[in-house]
């Protein structure tokens, strides 16, 4: 009998929290202002989430996961539960910000070390990334990583580098991460022409084989300065009307090295950029919003802006503010302000 009443006074309890929680209902408005807050591929939009999820009673609730279907899942159980990959992109998601402004504190130095760690612990392994941080860097900011990636993981990047990579892509990337490129402008008319030649002469075998076993093609890309290698970049469309990087358009890991050595970093920086905020960026791509935005804003921001206009024709921070939600957007777009002013 008591159990009865016990059972009896729960249920009256149940049914009148219902009632009063129903004196509060969203709009169909805002159920879908609620699942744009969800479903931008960068960030989240915190304020909307705020305001109307706590407005939200259960049978709110119940309406926006019934007309979500692309989130929520109906269960043979008959109820709505999440989606697992929409759920494991949105925890995702609510990070974007969270990373951003732990990078933007880091010191570049370690920024960096943390980035080349990442570049080989992924699966697949990001070569391009690997790169990007050997190429795209100054001689003696990359030497601060490496000095930085040895306090943080008691090894070496070139040991770190030689471990986890097999064959050609190891002698190549061994090698990038461990040269002390000359920064001048001094180079030598000749050698250009010569070393022209020889990359031509290994390209044009049209045997994958030949160019990753060339000493040459290896010695000239891993050891010349940038400036002789742009020379050489410009010689080689002179004299054979093609651009080098198309020419290797088959082994991407050479192409991505000749983009990050011989392009304008604006033109290389940008083009991440519309990558990343094209519709369906994958989750490395995404990332790159970040990485680049964070790691450019106080080196050449104002030229990557003004090259991405240039280029894609819309404003650079228009894009983001498209592309992105919630304080992940607001802090990108001060960061761009930030350096499109210095």
């Amino acid at each position: 009998m008591a159990e009865r009443k016990k059972i009896t006074i729960i249920v009256r309890m149940g049914k009148k929290l219902k009632k009063e929680g129903e004196k509060i209902t969203t709009s169909p408005e805002e159920c879908e202002a609620l699942r744009k807050a969800f479903s931008g591929p960068h960030g989240v939009e915190e304020k909307s989430m705020l305001e109307i999820l706590v407005k939200c009673n259960p049978a709110d609730l119940t309406t926006f996961r019934k007309n979500s279907p692309y989130i929520f899942l109906d269960d043979e159980y008959c109820f709505e539960k999440w989606d697992l990959f929409h759920m494991k992109s949105l925890e995702i998601k609510f990070l974007h910000f969270q990373r951003a402004v732990i990078q933007r504190t880091m010191h570049p130095w370690e920024r960096d070390a943390l980035l080349v760690r990442k570049s080989l612990e992924e699966k697949p392994p990001l070569y391009n990334l690997l790169i990007e941080l050997a190429c795209t860097r100054t001689s003696d900011e990359f030497l601060g990583a490496r000095k930085a990636f040895q306090c943080l993981y008691s090894e070496s990047v070139e040991e770190f580098v030689a471990v986890k990579v097999q064959g050609f892509q190891r002698r190549l990337l061994v090698a990038l991460v461990s040269t002390y490129r000359y920064e001048g402008m001094r180079i030598d008319e000749a050698a250009i022409k010569l070393e022209c030649q020889k990359l031509a002469r290994a390209i044009k075998t049209d045997h994958r084989n030949e160019i990753e076993n060339d000493d040459e093609v290896l010695r000239i890309l891993t050891t010349r300065s940038k400036h002789h290698l742009k020379t050489i970049h410009k010689c080689y469309k002179e004299d054979y009307d093609s651009n080098l990087e198309e020419d290797l358009d088959d082994i991407q890991i050479l192409r991505d090295t000749v983009n990050c050595l011989c392009a304008p970093p604006t033109i290389y920086f940008s083009k991440i950029l519309d990558t990343a905020m094209s519709i369906c960026p994958a989750e490395q791509e995404m990332e790159a919003l970040t990485r680049v935005i964070v790691t450019r804003t106080d080196v050449d921001m104002k030229d990557i802006a003004a090259e991405f206009d240039r280029k894609y024709g819309a404003p650079l921070i228009e894009r983001i503010e498209a592309a992105a939600l919630g304080n992940y957007r607001d802090f990108l777009v001060a960061l761009v302000k930030r350096g499109m002013a210095n």
